[in-house]
């Protein structure tokens, strides 16, 4: 199989429509495949469902401290958004790649892939890993395991470029984040005797207002020093989705919500949730003495580790190295490289694309950007050959 370029790999990616709710496996087939014709053993990590896999491999010497290239292989979904272009087919206009997965995150798993295969052709002393992790996109479900399953399998990692589109800045910190799905089971009476019944709906209208609450007291706080670089700088919870009900003249029986919190380095995203099934616990009591019956479910859904700036942070002092970068720079966005660093790897963010293009309709990344991505790996493989 021949070698293809960075453009040409991610058209391949994008045209599988790896959408999270649905499997990532022909992707990981075509990579896998791709890998293996150019003499690179993949190893795969599986989800408990077997339907979507997390994609692995070492190039170079077999030995300990070399540099992983992490990219999530999932996407969002397009529904509901118009694009006036084929989303799921790399289209060139204006200097612009459109494509969904272009700016999030294929333009750098792309390039990722074609630094893999360069790097054993023309060959490393240090060496290169490539991590293709799925669930990214719902809650950084995948990247754990996959951690987890690296270790034994492929010598260990000194570092990890985590390539979320940030314009070849150079990113160290992120905020962690923490989610449920909560379910409110109430009791079902005509709404003139409301007072018999329990209204679900009206029974999470406080747990929302405590969102409200805890923002602005988290709003009107002093921040810390490693918050303020933070915009926000402070911990949100936020809700997006809320439904439930039955008609207008009856308490609603069910309501269902999402909460989210979005925490800064420093806090815990588990003390937070504490604090949320706190008042749970609380609503639910209010509900059980009306109706024994009715009950409130909170599911976490999602657990992601902040990235905290290092001190003399490998991963930081090699792309800073490379782009130039002394800037300092954070995202309020959850990433993976969070629970890199929480697995013991130096870790930090640079990839092409701006992140104001991921999950937008007509999704794009500039032909310059990509080729900044390009001439990156270019340079990190030229420090990798030297050792």
């Amino acid at each position: 199989m021949d070698i293809l370029s960075p453009l040409e790999i991610m058209t391949r990616l994008v045209a599988f429509p790896t959408v999270s709710r649905d499997s990532n496996l022909a992707l990981v087939d075509w990579v896998e495949g791709y890998l293996a014709a150019h003499g690179i053993t993949a190893h795969r990590h599986y989800d408990p469902t077997g339907q979507k896999a997390a994609l692995f491999a070492h190039v170079g010497p077999a030995v300990a401290g070399g540099v992983v290239l992490s990219g999530h292989t999932d996407v969002v979904p397009v529904d509901g958004q118009e694009w006036h272009t084929d989303p799921f087919t790399v289209t060139e206009r204006d200097g612009k790649y459109y494509g969904r997965g272009c700016a999030d995150m294929k333009g750098f798993d792309a390039l990722a892939i074609w630094a893999l295969v360069e790097a054993h052709q023309t060959g490393v002393a240090r060496p290169l890993q490539l991590a293709l992790s799925y669930d990214e996109e719902v809650g950084c479900l995948g990247a754990p395991p996959m951690i987890a399953a690296m270790q034994g399998v492929v010598p260990r990692a000194e570092l990890a470029i985590i390539g979320e589109p940030t314009t070849m800045q150079t990113v160290t910190g992120h905020k962690g984040g923490l989610g449920y799905n909560v379910h409110v089971q109430g009791f079902e009476v005509h709404s003139s005797l409301m007072h018999r019944g329990v209204n679900a709906i009206m029974a999470a209208a406080p747990l929302i207002d405590w969102a409200n609450r805890m923002n602005a007291e988290n709003r009107a706080k002093r921040p810390s020093e490693l918050a303020a670089m933070f915009e926000p700088p402070w911990t949100t919870l936020h809700v997006g989705q809320i439904s439930g009900g039955t008609a207008h003249n009856i308490t609603a029986r069910d309501c269902r919500f999402g909460m989210d919190f979005r925490v800064v380095p420093g806090e815990d995203p588990e003390a937070w949730g504490a604090l949320f099934l706190e008042q749970v616990r609380s609503a639910e009591a209010a509900m059980q003495s009306v109706r024994p019956e009715t009950k409130i479910d909170a599911t976490p859904r999602f657990t992601v580790p902040g990235l905290r700036p290092e001190q003399n942070g490998t991963a930081e002092a090699l792309i800073r190295r490379i782009t130039g970068d002394n800037g300092s720079h954070v995202v309020s966005y959850g990433t993976e490289a969070g629970q890199f660093q929480e697995a013991g790897y130096s870790a930090a963010i640079c990839g092409p694309g701006d992140i104001a293009q991921a999950h937008q309709p007509d999704e794009f990344i500039t032909a310059a950007q990509f080729e900044a991505g390009h001439g990156f790996m270019r340079a990190l493989l030229t420090r990798l050959a030297a050792g």
